[in-house]
């Protein structure tokens, strides 16, 4: 990564420098050295700030959020860490907390789950998340997979026996 730096700030790729810094943050803060972790956050946030950057921050997950919460502590860019760990807590609390399940779902196939349990065909279900009608094909592909089921029914059914069901009864 020491090397990838200058070069993604050399070519002005700002999202790539946050990227970066925000693994350096996290591989400091691993080893145990939360200084130099939050020196690195510091840099991240203040690059991140100006563009609105929340889903990098989130997608990190726990380790993330106490990272965030030690840069708050700190002062680091108050209102917008406060912002990013309110996102962070979001996410939390609407992913399920444990699946029972070898190969759990990710975020993504948790949301094509939530629709196949509504009246949407794949077509409106792409629309609804923005992509494109092979990719719901492929999501959908691997929940039945991950949940050993063959259709869209069985799929919905054993997602409420694992409480999952919670993603189903959300709003789109």
């Amino acid at each position: 990564m020491e090397r990838l730096l200058p070069a993604a700030e050399e070519g002005g790729r700002t999202g790539r420098v946050i990227e970066i810094l925000m693994l350096q943050a996290l591989a400091h803060q691993t080893q145990g050295n939360v200084p130099a972790a939050l020196a690195c956050l510091e840099r991240v946030v203040t690059l991140a700030e100006p563009e609105g950057y929340v889903r990098v921050f989130v997608d990190q997950g726990p380790p993330m959020a106490s990272l965030l919460r030690a840069a708050a502590k700190q002062g680091i860019a108050r209102n917008y860490v406060r912002r990013l760990l309110a996102a962070v807590s979001e996410t939390e609390h609407d992913s399920p907390v444990k699946q029972a399940l070898i190969e759990p779902l990710s975020e993504r196939e948790l949301d094509v789950l939530r629709l196949l349990g509504t009246d949407l065909d794949g077509p409106d279900i792409a629309r609804e998340l923005m992509v494109s009608l092979n990719t719901v094909r492929t999501h959908t592909k691997n929940i039945y997979a991950k949940l050993a089921v063959n259709n869209r029914r069985a799929a919905v059914r054993r997602a409420a026996e694992l409480g999952l069901s919670r993603t189903r009864n959300r709003q789109p």
